[in-house]
């Protein structure tokens, strides 16, 4: 398919067929999520694939029995990490050292280097650290005085850097269902979900959030309810 066929084939599908889908493909799938586009290159995402039978069941009860889950043939469970800036951001640094040592002229080496030791050990560090909203509250103190001399991001709190988190992992979780449109697999997002009894069932660590849970499968007839609507393009389009 085109890339505007693969748009207007995925739909949020409620309800599939009683057929098998193909593991890997869903993995690869998933692999393709991983290539989304995401704040800082800091990747504080995980995927949880599922697809044994029983932890279907237990997860379609704690999402509430909706019929997207209970006729899933798999579900994969995007969750966000903020807890491992420090480990991602460590990542990041060794990257970006070797892209300078790579690319750069080496005169440039040490000061390039330095900018991104300061940035990702330094101040990826200092915006995704919680403690208790205090330390968002010290940020936003910071960049409101840095503010009145430049322009500066304000969304700094630790709600702010919340939120960052989860449209990153939300990328993903589209990217990973237009992937499984490509392959004439559908998918469900959902939030309707408990959270603590999807945490518990999948043994999450304690630090770990779950952005959506999207269910898998291949579309019933009634799968889709009805016509796609859209509020008219002109009402939300805006040309400056």
């Amino acid at each position: 398919m085109t890339f505007e066929e693969v748009i207007n084939y995925r739909r949020s599908v409620r309800h599939y067929k009683n057929l098998a889908i193909d593991a890997e493909k869903v993995k690869h799938c998933i692999e393709l999520a991983t290539l989304a586009p995401n704040s800082s290159n800091m990747q504080l995402w995980e995927f949880y694939h599922i697809t044994d039978s029983e932890t279907l069941k237990e997860l379609s009860v704690a999402c509430l029995g909706q019929s997207a889950a209970t006729t899933a043939q798999q579900m994969v469970v995007f969750v966000t990490r903020q807890d491992l800036h420090g480990k991602r951001a460590k990542k990041m640094m060794a990257l970006e050292t070797q892209n300078v040592q790579k690319n750069s002229p080496a005169e440039k080496h040490e000061k390039r280097i330095k900018t991104w030791k300061l940035y990702y050990g330094k101040v990826m560090p200092f915006l995704y650290t919680r403690f208790g909203g205090i330390l968002g509250f010290v940020r936003q103190i910071l960049v409101n005085i840095v503010g009145i001399f430049r322009p500066i991001t304000y969304q700094v709190s630790e709600n702010d850097m919340r939120v960052v988190v989860h449209k990153t992992c939300a990328l993903a979780a589209q990217t990973f269902m237009l992937a499984m449109a490509n392959k004439k697999y559908d998918t469900c997002p959902m939030e309707g979900f408990d959270g603590r009894k999807v945490k518990s069932i999948l043994k999450l660590p304690y630090g770990v959030e779950i952005n959506m849970i999207v269910s898998c499968g291949i579309r019933d007839e009634k799968g889709v309810w009805g016509d796609r609507m859209r509020i008219p393009f002109e009402e939300v389009y805006h040309r400056i």
